[in-house]
């Protein structure tokens, strides 16, 4: 385990450990560090989370409308599949929008891939992702209790 390339999540329903790949998608990675650094997840709701696709978080408004103050990313897709486990960007129909806000896959949702940046993996807790209240807004499903870059922690 890289603790530079690792983030550890804490959902209301456990830890989850997250590898990041930054060689599928370098500027994403830096940027989800670079939020978790500044504590920008910590408290913020998944806000999405739809059985057997996926759960999403990052907006900090809730609503999934939201993104953080700094510039939109471009797009940084890969070949690597949106399969259970797999962490993505979320964006608009334009490529070149994801900012603060991801999902975790449930399930392979491969229908996905090629058209959102893939930038990590969970490698442990998958359970607890599992285990998020599942709804959208306006209902605040779970909670990111913080995120922290392992290297931090």
């Amino acid at each position: 385990m890289d603790p530079e390339n690792t983030l550890l999540l804490e959902t209301e329903t456990g830890r989850v450990t997250i590898q990041l790949r930054p060689d599928l998608a370098p500027q994403h990675v830096a940027r989800i560090k670079e939020l978790a650094r500044e504590g920008f997840y910590d408290g913020v709701v998944f806000h999405r989370v739809i059985p057997g696709f996926m759960a999403q978080g990052g907006c900090p408004n809730g609503t999934g409308m939201g993104g953080s103050s700094k510039p939109d990313l471009p797009a940084e897709f890969s070949r690597e599949p949106h399969v259970r486990g797999a962490c993505s960007m979320a964006r608009t129909n334009n490529p070149n929008s994801a900012n603060s806000q991801f999902f975790i896959c449930f399930d392979n949702a491969n229908f996905l891939d090629g058209q959102y940046t893939v930038w990590g993996v969970v490698t442990e807790g998958m359970d607890h992702i599992d285990a998020l209240p599942k709804g959208e807004p306006p209902r605040a499903p779970g909670k990111i209790v913080s995120m922290k870059v392992a290297a931090d922690a």
